[in-house]
């Protein structure tokens, strides 16, 4: 019984410990001066609050340097060790769903491309967005085109994670759509690498980006 009930504490002890935790998809001041920190010791990191794929590596990094776990979570010891401070309590108010759909999105990397796939089986692009929003109870029309009037149009410049983001292909109008990520990354099912992750404004996908829309 006493070995059950400490099982159950350290299980309660390690959950607290990553609810207090910043980690891919989370967004503000808190993940801004994270990545200001890491920036000033050499990591490629930008300083734009969202706690994306690169930020995320960073970490990694950085807690293999310090002899720590190497889980990409900011934790109190991880935020001690960078910052010299103790960490706040965080917040998982607004920006809990986009979290969970760029947590979901990250769950499907590598599953190949399907004309039509709607499910892990296989993905076309729309397909494979409606899949992970569905998941977190968000419900988006079937195409991109479609998908492309829900929402609010977003900014490059105001690009949050959790943002759909639009291009023109093989048609005139929105014909690809994939999920902002952060750090200048996206993920989307594409017709070469199926599930994978991308720079946005750079290469193809930049040349035919076309806009944003914020549906979170």
């Amino acid at each position: 019984m006493r070995v059950f009930v400490f099982m159950m504490v350290m299980m309660c002890s390690c959950a607290m410990a990553n609810a207090n935790a910043l980690r891919l998809g989370d967004q503000g001041n808190e993940v801004a001066e994270i990545q200001g920190q890491l920036s000033s010791l050499g990591y490629d990191v930008a300083a734009d609050g969202d706690f994306g794929p690169a930020t995320a590596e960073a970490v990694k990094e950085f807690q293999a340097s310090q002899g720590m776990v190497a889980d990409g979570l900011v934790g109190p010891a991880t935020y001690a060790a960078l910052l010299g401070k103790d960490m706040p309590e965080i917040s998982r108010g607004s920006n809990y769903i986009s979290r969970r759909v760029v947590q979901t999105s990250m769950q499907y990397l590598g599953v190949p491309y399907v004309f039509g796939g709607t499910t892990p089986g296989g993905f076309d692009c729309s397909g494979y967005v409606r899949y992970v929003f569905a998941q977190a109870g968000i419900y988006l029309p079937r195409m991109a085109d479609e998908q492309y009037e829900v929402g609010m149009p977003v900014a490059s410049s105001d690009l949050r994670a959790g943002d759909l983001v639009f291009f023109s292909t093989y048609t005139y109008g929105a014909s690809h759509v994939g999920i902002y990520l952060g750090d200048g990354q996206f993920i989307n099912a594409s017709s070469s690498l199926g599930v994978s992750i991308s720079p946005l404004f750079e290469g193809y996908w930049g040349s035919c980006y076309i806009g944003a829309r914020r549906v979170l």
